[in-house]
């Protein structure tokens, strides 16, 4: 293991003192050959993130040439050539490119690190970030990344170099009392230096700590060759502790998830399982109330039977009572003429009683087979009512039961990874 290496710089359309601008810095990263004469075999760059190269540069000359910047007491006015417009950030990993081509793990190791560092980077930059290359034409896997204030209409490229932005606050501030221009110059620089350490610790943190890259390399902290050896196995550990700990915080997650399925399937059919109660309750109830109705009526019925069979009895009764006293007239041929014509008034009588009787014998009949039957039904409805109700018990059981696993099983309940864990080392 060794450690991080990570740098940012920033350029001009008119160049440096070492001849490098804006268009230097893309022809660069294109490889063209007045710009590559220190790569022996130079290699097209890949784009692992954004856009080519051509297209950024495309973008930034767009910007810098309508960019505007303010002039105090005056009109704006267009950018100088020596503002720096472009933003720039190199990181390498310690493996060679020998060692990757020739290694599936380094490899795999180099681009997980290579995506933690793309993250990284979005997280500095935000929309700026325009594009991030590899080069695998050079002595270790490493990549650059391009930024381009495109949105700022200054173009102000420095404002994502933390160093200036902090040493400018404090010169900006002016000096406290009883400082001279000395003392807030050194106050400047110590502002400068400690935005730049807090910027490379925040790398050190996403990228180097997981990677098991150390913040510092060996000579930087005069440390010995067993120091440095101590310090390389620790950062082994804490990588491989921090590997465990996301592999235990996936399979955590993944339990959760799972939790989370079941609890749906449970709670769903229950919800089934009490709506087809409640359907069965409610035709139940349905059938119960049909039967009290055919019930009634069939009572109804049996109560005009009797009425009626009450009144043939008392009309029967009268023609009993006439026929007595006909019988009781003196003499024979009154008593015979008389008892004709009560024996013919009896046969009529009794002819439509007879009728009478029989239809009402039929009725009194139907009404209490009809009444039977619904006696019947109410019963059947009642005890169907009854096991139903007796299951509608049983199930609300059930259902409070699941509630209180699902209760136990919930997220929240769930003991999350402290997020210590992925501290800083």
């Amino acid at each position: 293991m060794s450690f991080q290496f990570i740098h940012m710089e920033g350029f001009s359309r008119k160049g440096d003192g070492k001849g490098r601008s804006v268009s230097f810095v893309f022809s660069e990263a294109r490889r063209d050959p007045v710009a590559s004469v220190h790569v022996t075999n130079p290699l097209a760059p890949i784009v692992v993130y954004g856009s080519t190269i051509d297209e950024v540069e495309a973008m930034h000359d767009d910007a810098a040439a309508i960019a505007m910047t303010a002039v105090k007491g005056g009109k704006p006015r267009k950018l100088r050539q020596d503002h720096k417009t472009l933003h720039t950030v190199i990181a390498s990993h310690p493996f060679t490119m020998e060692e990757i081509r020739a290694d599936p793990a380094k490899l795999r190791e180099a681009e997980e690190w290579e995506r933690r560092t793309i993250g990284w980077l979005r997280s500095q930059y935000g929309d700026d970030l325009k594009s991030v290359v590899r080069h695998e034409d050079e002595s270790h896997f490493h990549i650059h990344a391009y930024v381009v204030p495109t949105d700022d209409p200054e173009m102000r490229a420095l404002r994502h170099h933390p160093g200036v932005v902090a040493k400018r606050a404090v010169m900006a501030a002016g000096p406290a009392e009883g400082e001279d221009g000395r003392t807030l110059s050194k106050k400047a620089d110590r502002a400068y230096k400690q935005a730049m350490r807090g910027w490379q610790d925040s790398y050190h943190d996403a990228v180097g700590v997981p990677s098991g890259l150390a913040r510092l390399g060996p000579r930087r902290r005069r440390l010995t060759r067993e120091q440095w050896k101590a310090e390389q196995v620790q950062a082994k550990a804490l990588r491989t502790t921090i590997d465990r700990a996301r592999e235990v915080k996936r399979k955590g997650e993944s339990m959760i998830a799972a939790t989370k399925e079941d609890a749906a399937a449970i709670w769903a059919k229950a919800a089934a399982a009490e709506a087809e109660a409640a359907r069965q309750l409610a035709a139940a109830k349905a059938a119960t109330e049909a039967a009290l109705k055919a019930q009634d009526k069939a009572v109804q019925e049996q109560r005009k039977a009797r009425s009626m069979m009450s009144r043939v009895r008392e009309e029967a009764a009268r023609v009993r009572e006439v026929t007595a006293r006909l019988q009781r007239l003196p003499g024979a041929l009154r008593s015979l003429w008389d008892g004709f014509r009560a024996s013919k008034v009896a046969d009529r009588i009794r002819q439509s009683i007879e009728s009478e009787m029989e239809a009402l014998r039929r009725t009194a009949a139907e009404s209490a087979d009809r009444a039977s039957a619904a006696d019947a039904g109410r019963r059947e409805a009642e005890s169907r009512a009854r096991n139903l109700k007796e299951n509608l018990t049983e199930t609300g059981r059930q259902l409070a039961e699941t509630r209180q696993e699902l209760a136990a099983l919930r997220p929240e309940s769930t003991p999350s990874t402290p997020a210590s864990t992925f501290g800083r080392v």
